[in-house]
């Protein structure tokens, strides 16, 4: 998932590397942000974005990624193919 993120920020201009996508999902890790997208949003621009200047090309990458989601079950419809779902509840 936050690979896709990742690309996005950096085709959006922001000048980040493979050590802050590490150090993102070590935070993430760590639970310093969970269940929230707002968290979420804080942490990622914190770790991603080493200069103010980039702050507003961060804002619209992260508004295209996350497009349409509000809330985790927003981004549970996302991630996961609802025919895949369909799969593994008819397998139980």
């Amino acid at each position: 998932m936050l690979i896709n993120l990742f690309n996005t920020v950096r085709s959006s201009g922001v000048p980040c590397t493979l050590r802050e996508l590490f150090d993102l999902l070590g935070a993430l890790e760590n639970r310093l942000a969970y269940a929230n997208l707002d968290d979420f949003y804080h942490l990622s621009r914190a770790i991603l974005v080493k200069d103010e200047k980039h702050y507003d090309k961060f804002d619209k990458a992260f508004e295209i990624y996350f497009k349409g989601i509000e809330t985790l079950e927003d981004i549970f419809q996302a991630l996961i193919p609802e025919d895949w779902l369909r799969k593994a509840f008819e397998k139980e």
